[in-house]
């Protein structure tokens, strides 16, 4: 079995608990928007195996500029074999939100799952093939319910899925209105 650590939109900070996830995996998946060269090396899964998409906001613009380089070397898409299919891994950002899931299936029609990030939003369709997994944000920028991020099973013969989501970090949720 191979368990695959799945998380996006750290946009500069990865939540520890995530990270400790990761640990526990034997491969990391990045669907993007990253933030730093500091969120890819404390991912930290057994085999020492990071795989990373560029999102919409790694561009040097919005990455410290000593590490800007690193941005040449992430691709727009992956296909990875895992054991019983391919895994495929883009931004999302390109694929408009209404009707994505779809889009995302007639795209991809040889992949067992495709994962993306972009919308924030937790969500796993595997109501048909390819299964489509956002596993939400995996910092604190809009986390919609707090930091979140998916561990993918796979044998040659099944995949199962586990979801986690953690609350938000004290002082990272919405400011709270005083009244009076």
């Amino acid at each position: 079995m191979l368990r695959v650590a799945i998380l996006s939109d750290t946009h500069g900070v990865l939540d520890p608990r995530i990270a400790d996830i990761v640990s526990d995996c034997d491969l990391a998946v990045h669907g993007g928007d990253i933030g730093n060269a500091g969120v890819l090396a404390g991912l930290k899964p057994r085999s020492g195996r990071v795989i990373a998409v560029l999102g919409n906001n790694d561009s040097p613009a919005k990455w410290p500029e000593r590490e800007t380089w690193l941005l040449g070397q992430l691709p727009a898409q992956v296909a990875e074999e895992l054991p019983g299919g391919q895994l495929v891994v883009v931004h999302g950002h390109r694929t408009p939100a209404k009707g994505r899931h779809e889009r995302l299936r007639r795209r991809f029609p040889e992949a067992r799952a495709v994962v993306y990030g972009h919308s924030h939003r937790l969500a796993t369709d595997c109501d048909a093939l390819p299964w489509l997994l956002n596993p939400g944000a995996a910092g604190r920028s809009r986390t919609f319910g707090g930091p979140s991020c998916i561990v993918l099973e796979a044998t040659t013969g099944s995949w199962s899925l586990q979801v986690h989501r953690f609350a938000e970090p004290r002082g990272h949720g919405r400011p709270s209105r005083r009244r009076g």
